[in-house]
């Protein structure tokens, strides 16, 4: 087993160029995307007047596995993320088989939000979207993400940077009108709380908003200081985050009397706000938001496959690095193409159901892995130690079992045979490195 001090100081072809900036960018994109446009409503059906407070609670109960991240982010400097601790923590096997399963489920969603942001385009057309139109735009739509990502890492964080303002100056705008209504009834409110069933069910909802960071943990191999920056990124984005999901709620509820039965929330607030001129605001929010999921995706996920390929896990093409842009171009090429056929044909429908299962798979495997890598790390420089022994793991281990609770048996079914893959494509790899 690779010793954690040995992994994170191991040197990086790729140039660190990444500041605290571009991580929060990446880790903020990962958390907000198309959800808070539609959970309020949702919410506020299960937890009325309540329902501010069950964003500032999911808030809170996922603190604690950030913290873990955090943790585990300060020690290490290497590309990877939740490949890396587990490959640390458990060998090889489990590295490969938590990058697998990360690589494929981000290839999923990035296919689903492509569908997604094509129709959000399409709200600005009168007519029904054809589908030679359709695959068009995804076409290009892919292509643009795959080349900004493949001209350098400087690029790709000045674009995420403008499509992040784009989605969060309405978003601030709105939870700007909430913090003028954030007023004596809002506290009221949280000594009336729904029943447990209702409000055991709005948590669940509304803590996917806040999953997704994960993603902006994988370059820290371009970070120019991860150890450092990484940790402050996440806590920056779960801060900034729940405040803008809080305030927004409380302004959707003063701007809309019947919020629980409103299919696009966030879009008839804007229009209540400012009009049909609002509502076309918040639409290009919810298309940058989109996108900045999108491009997030971009930049992170194909760090996996460089991952593998630098661990002799895959063919070391795929750790191929541009002499120019300094970009791992083949994996970018790989994870655009590849994401552009399942979105044109679809093929990606059957594989969502993956999604869930896989994340929590990942965080509850990277909880586990932190007392090996305490014991290896011990004398990393300014690796955090959080307070409190395994208090905050189990808290944070804890959570992670309650959202099993929201996992179908077909997710599990569809991950184990995901895993199953892995195990055959990790022998082959093995056979082939002999």
């Amino acid at each position: 087993m690779a010793d954690v001090s040995t992994t994170s100081t191991a040197p990086e072809p790729l140039q660190r160029q990444l500041t605290l900036a571009a991580l929060w960018l990446l880790v903020i994109n990962g958390m907000i995307g198309a959800g808070i446009f539609g959970v309020p409503a949702e919410t506020e059906r299960l937890a009325g007047s309540f329902s501010p407070w069950v964003f500032a609670l999911c808030g809170l109960l996922i603190a604690p596995v950030m913290l873990c991240f955090a943790q585990l982010s300060s020690a290490f400097s290497g590309t990877g993320g939740p490949v890396l601790y587990a490959r640390t923590a458990f060998g090889p096997f489990a590295g490969f088989q938590i990058g697998w399963a990360f690589y494929i489920a981000r290839l999923t969603a990035f296919a689903a939000n492509l569908n997604l942001i094509v129709t959000s385009i399409g709200y600005f057309w009168s007519a029904p979207m054809g589908p030679a139109l359709r695959i068009g735009l995804l076409f290009v739509l892919c292509a643009l993400m795959v080349w900004v990502n493949l001209i350098g890492a400087r690029a790709a964080m000045r674009s995420l940077g403008f499509l992040t303002v784009l989605k969060l100056l309405p978003l601030v705008v709105i939870a700007g009108v909430g913090l003028i209504g954030l007023d004596r009834t809002v506290f009221t409110a949280a000594a009336t709380p729904p029943s447990t069933v209702d409000l055991g069910s709005a948590l669940l909802l509304v803590i996917y908003a806040y999953v997704g960071f994960e993603s902006g943990l994988v370059p820290g191999g371009e970070s120019r200081n991860p150890q450092r920056d990484m940790p402050r990124a996440l806590l920056l984005a779960l801060v900034i985050a729940t405040t803008i999901y809080v305030l927004v709620q409380i302004a959707t509820q003063r701007l809309l009397p019947d919020l629980a039965s409103s299919e696009r929330p966030i879009v008839e607030a804007g229009e209540v706000f400012l009009g049909r001129t609002g509502a076309i605001i918040v639409v290009l929010a919810i298309i940058a938001s989109v996108g900045g999921n999108l491009l997030g995706s971009m930049f992170s996920s194909p760090r996996i496959t460089y991952r593998l390929a630098l661990d002799a896990q895959l063919p070391r093409v795929f750790a191929s690095v541009h002499p120019r842009h300094q970009t791992p171009w083949v994996s970018i090429l790989v994870y655009g193409g590849a994401s552009f056929l399942l979105a044109a044909t679809g093929s990606f429908v059957w594989l969502a159901v993956l999604s869930v299962f896989t994340r929590l798979l990942i965080y509850m495997t990277c909880i586990a892995s932190m007392p090996r890598i305490r014991s290896v790390a011990g004398d990393v420089p300014g690796q955090i130690k959080l307070p409190g022994g395994i208090a905050i793991p189990l808290i944070a281990m804890l959570v992670c079992i309650a959202l099993l609770t929201r996992v179908s048996l077909e997710s599990v079914l569809a991950t184990a045979t995901l895993l199953a893959v892995g195990t055959i494509l990790f022998w082959i790899a093995g056979r082939v490195a002999r």
